[in-house]
């Protein structure tokens, strides 16, 4: 299995608008520096629609590659104000780092609200693939001081997020290893030795830590999980762990399989799965 195995080919993460003329957008503004590494997001704003919802895109590309250029044009043509960010990769910074990154990227977005004209009361966060981890992780962990961090300038605001939907991506490193086939189990080590520091049985804590389903409680969030059942990269299993977790606590949880699914790809470019995801944004807008 290559490094970019947990990357994502889902249309969510790689469509373009082709009308500039559609939505407004801020490009390449620094939400943190940490030493020389300055961390940037774009917002996009649909023109035609004031003091828009905002969902905030975290993309994949196995915690080591990928960009904000990645980011999910279906979201602004149907009206929300969309935040595509980055964050640090794991060969320049290990977990926690990357949560950290996203929580400040949502404080300094609730603080740009009125300067750049969004609804930051709820916000949403979403992601595929390793990007789905970090969105479902930062959902489950609204407040958690270990993962809080200190990036940024902007420490007063909140991190928290309203919604989450999560894409494919992997819930537990405790037992994603158990559930891999023998073909992928060495790239899959490989990229979460680089994640970590270390092989994750070697780093129990640090796995725990970077798992959203020990972090589930009552108080989290509505969630959307949308997986293949034949998904290579990222076992569905890892879903139906958190969606099961949801459950256990009464919680708003939708869990969409993608029968003959993979890995991201066309089968889940459907009219009904946009309107799903977009009927999801919109009961937790409406609150």
């Amino acid at each position: 299995m290559k490094l970019l195995a947990f990357c994502s080919l889902f249309l969510f993460s790689i469509v373009i608008c082709n009308s500039q003329n559609s939505y407004k957008t801020f490009l390449d503004l620094e939400y943190a520096q940490i030493d020389a590494t300055k961390l940037l997001l774009d917002i996009y704003l649909p023109k035609d629609v004031k003091n828009p919802n905002l969902v905030v895109w975290i993309h994949g590309g196995s915690w080591i590659s990928g960009d904000k250029k990645q980011r999910p044009m279906a979201f602004v043509r149907h009206g929300y104000a969309l935040a595509s960010i980055n964050y640090r990769f794991s060969s320049k910074a290990k977990f926690p780092a990357q949560a950290y990154d996203v929580k400040a990227a949502i404080r300094f977005l609730r603080s740009k609200a009125k300067q750049y004209q969004y609804d930051a009361e709820n916000i949403v966060v979403a992601g595929s693939s390793s990007g789905g981890h970090l969105a479902a992780l930062v959902g489950v962990t609204n407040n958690l001081t270990e993962l809080e961090g200190t990036v940024g300038n902007y420490l007063n605001e909140s991190s928290a997020v309203q919604g989450i939907i999560d894409f494919y991506g992997p819930t537990n490193f405790t037992s994603i290893i158990s559930q891999s086939t023998t073909q992928s189990r060495k790239g899959r080590l490989s990229i979460l030795s680089k994640l970590f520091g270390g092989l994750p049985k070697n780093k129990p804590e640090l796995a725990k830590l970077a798992s959203p389903v020990f972090h589930v409680d009552t108080t989290d969030p509505p969630l959307l999980i949308m997986h293949g059942n034949k998904d290579q990269k990222v076992p569905i299993n890892q879903s139906l762990e958190l969606e099961s977790q949801y459950k256990k606590n009464n919680l708003d949880v939708f869990f969409k399989v993608i029968y003959d699914g993979g890995h991201g790809g066309k089968v889940f470019e459907t009219k009904e799965n946009y309107q799903l995801t977009f009927k999801f944004l919109d009961k937790i807008f409406k609150k």
